[in-house]
């Protein structure tokens, strides 16, 4: 157990790197300086230096929520996001990472408490990221998934595979649904293994960006 862990504070959410693939088809991030250290010394006293970065990327890299602007050009924005549907939520994991299924369907939710929860499903796809296998063959919510998840009261639902939805199917129902009832969705999360079922405070708040559907975040969880 790491020191991080063992406070209580277990980070859920991948590191961004310069060119790194998470949606097979959109670019990998460009990471650079702006402004290298060598550079700075000109700018400042002796032996008094600063870096400032720079990255070019879109919007859906890494571990990022997507909010219902995403889906909505009516939709709340990430400016326009509560906080109250972001950050120090009451969370619950769902395991289904010992099923052969990729559908993940209502079953898996029946007899859980989600109402007012951050609902993580757990299916250990993370164990393919950055591979090829990744993008092949993903766990996905199902049209009645979502639907139990929205009518419910869950406040955010995260996963920790390639998409919430099947990418065969282009009407992306669990994306419509959620999103449509104010629901923000966290894709791509990791480690949801080390979290408990339940007693744990849940954050994902990317930056507050008009105009922006989708963002990168820190998600990460405070265990009681």
């Amino acid at each position: 157990m790491n020191s991080a862990t063992s406070r209580g504070l277990i980070d859920v959410s991948h590191t961004v790197e310069d060119g790194m693939i998470t949606y097979r088809g959109l670019p990998g991030p460009v990471i650079s300086d702006h402004l290298s250290r060598e550079q700075s010394r000109s700018h400042y006293a002796p032996g008094t230096e600063f870096q400032i970065g720079k990255i070019e990327m879109v919007a859906n890299t890494g571990t990022y929520l997507d909010s219902p602007f995403h889906r909505y050009a009516d939709g709340y924005d990430l400016s326009e996001l509560p906080l109250t549907s972001l950050v120090n939520l009451e969370g619950i994991v769902v395991r289904v990472a010992d099923s052969s299924a990729r559908a993940i369907t209502r079953d898996a939710f029946n007899n859980l408490e989600v109402k007012g929860r951050a609902v993580l499903v757990h299916t250990g796809w993370d164990a393919h990221w950055r591979t090829e296998s990744y993008a092949e063959g993903h766990p996905f919510l199902t049209k009645d998934a979502a639907d139990y998840l929205a009518q419910a009261g869950a406040v955010l639902v995260g996963i920790d595979s390639f998409n919430i939805d099947d990418t065969a199917d282009g009407s992306r129902p669990a994306h419509s649904i959620l999103l449509g009832a104010d629901i923000p969705i966290v894709e791509h999360l990791r480690g949801l293994a080390e979290l408990p079922d339940t007693g744990f405070k849940f954050f994902a708040a990317p930056v507050k960006v008009k105009g922006f559907g989708t963002f990168p975040v820190r998600a990460f969880a405070i265990v009681s």
